[in-house]
Formats: structure tokens, sequence, C-alpha cells
């Protein structure tokens, strides 16, 4: 199986914005969006969010240990550029076995089982995961009650996000955000 490559930037909500509103989705488009959280690495193991060693080293992990062909889509931490663009928006990723070809996936750094998502730095990466699905949302014209959570997939036993997330609470935020 080729590796697709990685884009590897990180943006911030207003240039995520411009980032995707740049993009062509001409061979392929999803239909709904997937929310993970790492678990590893979590907010407490990465004090300092993503970079761009963090991006290389998933790339190494999906690539190489894995075997897989991609990866997900896009990284999000707490930071103010904390929208991280993984693998082409544009082109399936890897992130849940029975959604891969249709939907994109997000990973939220942090383990939203143990860690807080509605306060301090895990309500923030939460903030920047409703703006970069409400902004591809909106450009693709998903109906965020599409959204999906990987525990949602049938064939995992996963609680990614996470227990601490509440689903219907983060898709009102993002129509909030979608506005």
């Amino acid at each position: 199986m080729a590796w697709k490559g990685i884009i590897g930037k990180a943006f911030t909500i207003e240039t995520f914005r411009d980032y995707v509103g740049g993009l062509s989705w001409d061979e392929w488009t999803p239909d709904f969006i997937v929310l993970h959280h790492t678990a590893v690495p979590s907010l407490a193991q990465r004090l300092k969010g993503f970079n761009v060693a963090s991006m290389s080293g998933l790339q190494r992990y999906y690539r190489d240990e894995m075997g897989w062909s991609a990866g997900p889509h896009l990284f999000v931490d707490d930071q103010p550029a904390g929208i991280w663009v993984f693998t082409p928006l544009t082109t399936p990723g890897v992130h849940a076995k029975s959604f891969n070809g249709r939907s994109l996936g997000l990973e939220m750094l942090g383990n939203y089982d143990v860690e807080d998502f509605d306060a301090g730095r895990g309500a923030l990466v939460r903030d920047n995961a409703v703006a970069a699905i409400a902004i591809l949302s909106r450009a693709l014209g998903i109906d965020p009650d599409s959204m999906m959570c990987h525990r949602d997939e049938p064939s995992t036993s996963k609680t990614c996000p996470g227990n601490n997330v509440d689903e219907v609470a983060f898709i009102q935020a993002v129509k909030e955000a979608i506005g």
C-alpha cells in the first residue's frame, strides 16, 4: 500500500479557514467527520501541544509501524495554531475502519476518559476542534448531525473520543460555530 504523504502544517482558526477555502474537492468528498482523541499522548504528556517533530513521528508510526496508507486528516491541540493538517483533506485517510472511505478523521490531543474536556487545556482543544469541524462542515455542506465519534464505529470497542466528551453538546457547539 503506497503512503499518501502528509501536509504536516499548523493553522490558526483563521488560517485554516483560508486553507480549506483554497482546496478543490474534485476527486473525493467526505460525507461526514469522525471525532477521535489521541489518548496517548495525553495533554499531560504533551505540555506544548504538537510540533513538526510530532508530525514526523506520527508519520513514521502510521506508515512504518502500522503499515497504513495514511493516517487521520487532522490533529488538534490547545495552542493558538493548534489545527494540524496531517493527511491531505482531499483524499481518504485511515482512522476508523468502517468509516475511512467516507469521512474525515480529526484527532484531539488528550485522553478524555480521564482528562477534563470542558475546562483548562481540554476546553481549548475542544474549541479548536469545534472550529475546525465547523469550517469543514460549511465548506463541504456536511450536516453537523452526521458527525460520528470513533466509538460509533461498529467494529470498535473503544470509548474514543473519551467518556468525558458529550457528543450532543459537541455537535451543538459546531452548529453554533457555523451560525
